[in-house]
């Protein structure tokens, strides 16, 4: 039989860290509180190679229908031209012969070129920026939620506790609706949030590229995962630009803050079937019909951080457009951990004890978030690492599963030499510190994902756009820089995108000078961040 697990091999395996924090109390003044929370797992710890192995399947070692007619045509085309000159000296080689090895190379450039995937372009995104009357500071919204009655004191407690300590600061925006007194909480204001942050970015997008919705686009797709009216968001965004009758429309619901991702990996596979087209992503959240008016503790963190926002991208597959575009489109890995239980009920849409609807937050959120971005990044470093950190990683392994050696920890590559820029999903000032921690980054690759969660909140799938809007408008974006977006969310899963830049950003000024300044949220606020505290 097996011995039973050891303390700390279950401590491990939970992923538990303990704190301590002194309690001056005046009763007990020696006595103090033991808190566990949960981090990330020690990516240090354990490699799955099987990862590895799916990374280089999906993109690290080209498909032989890529490669195979290239290699294959040079030596066709070298036997045509030898048949031909030298037909006098083979009596098996003539003129029939040489056509037949031209028009070989001929079939095989010609699948080569037609089953090359087609390049996917970031022509431009805008992200919504909600009128001043919106913004609410961190008192006006503990203000706001004692006002409605609707909360008992230990609830209002732990609002109050949480939002000071959430790296939100005192200009981000909740929809009229909610700051309403008391709540206008109806279909009616639900669907006018939602055509605010739609309409706004795509209006300043559409202006930006020049683009003519009514006849350009051909693909769009819009996720949101909270409302999902009928007609759909999709259709109300056909309605209100009147887009064309064969425009193929997706509407992405329930999947939480990392479908913005999955909407831009579903356009890059429509861009490949459809020739010389445009593909519009629209990313937002509303607010309005999913506030929790209740106590449950695991139910109230969504009322703290999650603020209004959205954003919508450009993307097209024309290599005209490689002249205006900002970035390209390298890869996408998409997690997927929804088979295990405690994976699939972290991040669930429940009715609490009373009947109030709202979204519950699983204790074990951390553990499963990491165990998620391992798999991700595992897969994602044989597409993007340099070689040099690839051998590294090589050698550690040899160390380890072919000599045996002991004390020889798996070697964690440094993603800072694969990416310039760093755009993690800003679900909260827990998430982006342990993410920072486990990935060995520094301040300053954190600074987009902390600026954007103390200005606009977490604004679920479109915070990564908010971030790279950020690095630009700070004009540190240059021709050749590759951009890394992680996203997490409920399933749960983790989803990556890697982008690289085509051209250099030009940094925006409050004065509205720079390049796309119209589209570009943080054109009145960036000459004051990164602020000197987050909280």
């Amino acid at each position: 039989m097996e011995s039973a697990p050891s303390t700390a091999a279950v401590m491990e395996r939970e992923r538990l860290t303990a704190e301590l924090d002194l309690a001056v109390v005046a009763a007990e003044p020696s006595s103090f509180v033991v808190k566990i929370r949960r981090r990330l797992p020690d990516f240090a710890r354990s490699v799955n190679l099987k990862y590895v192995r799916l990374g280089l399947r999906s993109g690290g070692i080209p498909a032989p229908s890529t490669w195979v007619p290239l290699a294959l045509a040079p030596p066709l085309l070298a036997a045509a031209v030898y048949s031909l000159v030298g037909a006098d000296k083979l009596y098996s080689l003539d003129l029939l012969t040489c056509v037949a090895w031209l028009a070989a190379a001929v079939l095989l450039l010609t699948v080569y070129f037609l089953k090359r995937p087609r390049p996917v372009y970031l022509v431009d995104f805008a992200c919504y920026r909600p009128a001043d009357e919106h913004a609410i500071s961190k008192e006006g919204f503990l203000d706001m939620t004692e006002s409605t009655g609707r909360f008992n004191a230990e609830a209002l407690e732990f609002q109050t506790k949480i939002t000071r300590r959430s790296g939100l600061g005192d200009r981000t925006y909740l929809p009229p609706g909610i700051q309403a007194r008391p709540p206008r909480l109806s279909l009616t204001e639900a669907r006018a949030e939602a055509e605010a942050v739609m309409f706004g970015c795509l209006d300043a997008l559409f202006a930006a590229t020049g683009i003519d919705p009514r006849r350009d686009v051909r693909v769009l797709i819009v996720n949101c995962s909270l409302f999902n009216p009928t007609p759909s968001l999709a259709s109300m965004v056909v309605h209100r630009y009147k887009m064309r009758e064969d425009v193929k429309s997706f509407n992405l619901a329930g999947m939480g803050c990392s479908a913005g991702l999955i909407a831009v990996d579903l356009a890059r596979d429509m861009l490949q079937a459809n020739p010389r087209c445009y593909a519009v992503v629209v990313s937002t959240e509303n607010i309005t019909l999913n506030w929790y008016f209740g106590n449950d503790r695991s139910m109230l963190l969504s009322n703290c951080i999650f603020r209004m926002g959205g954003a919508a991208a450009l993307l097209s597959n024309r290599r005209a457009d490689a002249r205006r575009a900002k970035y390209r489109l390298l890869h996408t890995v998409r997690t997927h951990k929804g088979a295990a239980d405690e994976c699939y009920s972290c991040v669930y849409q429940r009715e609490d004890g009373a009947g109030s609807v709202g979204v519950s937050l699983a204790r074990e959120l951390m553990a499963v978030a990491g165990d998620a971005l391992k798999t991700n990044i595992t897969t994602l470093g044989p597409l993007v690492l340099p070689l040099s950190e690839q051998l590294k990683f090589l050698k550690s392994l040899v160390l380890r599963r072919v000599l045996r050696s002991r004390g020889v920890r798996p070697y964690i590559p440094d993603f800072r030499r694969a990416f310039e820029h760093f755009c993690v999903h800003a679900g909260g000032r827990a998430v982006l510190e342990e993410v920072q921690r486990s990935l060995g980054l520094r301040d300053v690759d954190m600074e987009p994902s902390r600026c954007t969660l103390h200005r606009f909140g977490n604004t679920s799938s479109s915070s990564l756009w908010y971030e790279l809007a950020y690095a630009e408008a700070k004009g540190r974006v240059r021709r050749g820089h590759r951009v890394w977006q992680i996203g997490f969310g409920s399933g749960f899963k983790c989803n990556s995108a890697v982008w690289r830049a085509l051209r250099d950003v030009p940094p925006v000024h409050a004065d509205g000078a720079g390049g796309g300044s119209n589209c570009n949220p943080w054109v009145d606020s960036i000459h004051r961040y990164p602020p000197k505290a987050y909280i």
